[in-house]
């Protein structure tokens, strides 16, 4: 699907803001562009020689896109048209372009959700295929998965918060102003009992009781403590809207000033490039001579 050159460069950008207004400090960090540094796909494509079809093919992400269900296998899937309409090779593939992002730079450790455990477990695999068929290059890297769960939508509790999601009332953006994150907390899915409880039967006040918890780096066991004697979801939901807004405001704040200081993100991303570029061309030279291309 054609993507507008112009928004994608604006879009990498913004992310780019995002990240350094959320704390990342570049002078310890190396923030920069993937596609500034080649190896990263010269590598992806020497792991699409030694990963196997099936093992993308379990892929759950792949699974949903095409539809699968336990009364048909893949190959059978992919030889029905109206499967595979609409499909594209970069979805079916990418997770080998991103165990290249993670072993390019021969990591040890990746920050991750609970739902990217399958990818970096594909990424171990590629990685053990690897060491095992050339030479031992690569270390096996650990997941790093941060206490906050996933959030769910406000609008339906039991599915991800996703930017992909049609109402723009089912999830926070970092750059909502406080009335707009106030009316979402207000409209917000929770349930008619009077108490404040985490349980997963009450999937909605749940979901609000860990992004209070987020918002103030707290266990949710223990921050559900600040709810005791609480009846009214009204006053519930205006101590999360009142967490949110406190701790949004700094960071919209910080990306306000970078919006108005582009050159500096631009060199922040130029000098990250850079750096990775350098690690990564050095690495790239022990693979490449490991598999006999140099």
């Amino acid at each position: 699907m054609r993507q507008s050159p112009e928004i994608l460069r604006q879009g990498k950008r913004e992310v780019a803001m995002t990240l350094l207004a959320c704390g990342i400090d570049p002078k310890r960090s190396v923030l920069f562009e993937q596609s500034r540094v080649s190896a990263h796909a010269e590598l992806a494509w020497i792991f699409n020689c030694i990963t196997p079809v099936g093992w993308l093919g379990r892929m759950t992400q792949w699974k949903t896109k095409l539809g699968k269900t336990s009364n048909h296998d893949h190959a059978t899937l992919l030889a029905d048209p109206s499967k595979v309409q609409g499909l594209r090779m970069g979805l079916f593939d990418y997770p080998v372009l991103q165990a290249a992002d993670i072993l390019l730079y021969k990591s040890t450790h990746v920050p991750i959700g609970e739902d990217q455990i399958q990818h970096l477990e594909l990424a171990r695999d590629i990685g053990s295929a690897f060491n095992s068929t050339f030479e031992p290059l690569f270390p096996l890297p650990e997941a790093i998965i941060p206490p906050t769960k996933r959030v769910m939508s406000l609008h339906d509790p039991n599915v991800k918060m996703s930017k992909s999601d049609p109402s723009e009332n089912s999830r926070i953006h970092l750059v909502d102003p406080p009335h707009v994150i106030q009316a979402k907390i207000a409209r917000a899915t929770t349930d008619g009992l009077r108490s404040i409880t985490l349980d997963p039967e009450r999937p909605g006040v749940s979901n609000l009781v860990g992004l209070y918890a987020a918002m103030r780096t707290m266990d949710p066991t223990v921050a559900v403590r600040d709810f005791e004697g609480i009846q009214s979801t009204k006053t519930f939901k205006d101590l999360v809207t009142a967490a949110i807004i406190e701790r949004l405001t700094p960071i919209q704040q910080e990306l306000a000033r970078l919006e108005k200081d582009v050159g500096y993100v631009d060199s922040v991303l130029d000098e990250g490039a850079a750096r990775a570029e350098q690690v990564a061309n050095e690495n790239k030279l022990q693979i490449m001579k490991a598999v006999g291309l140099r």
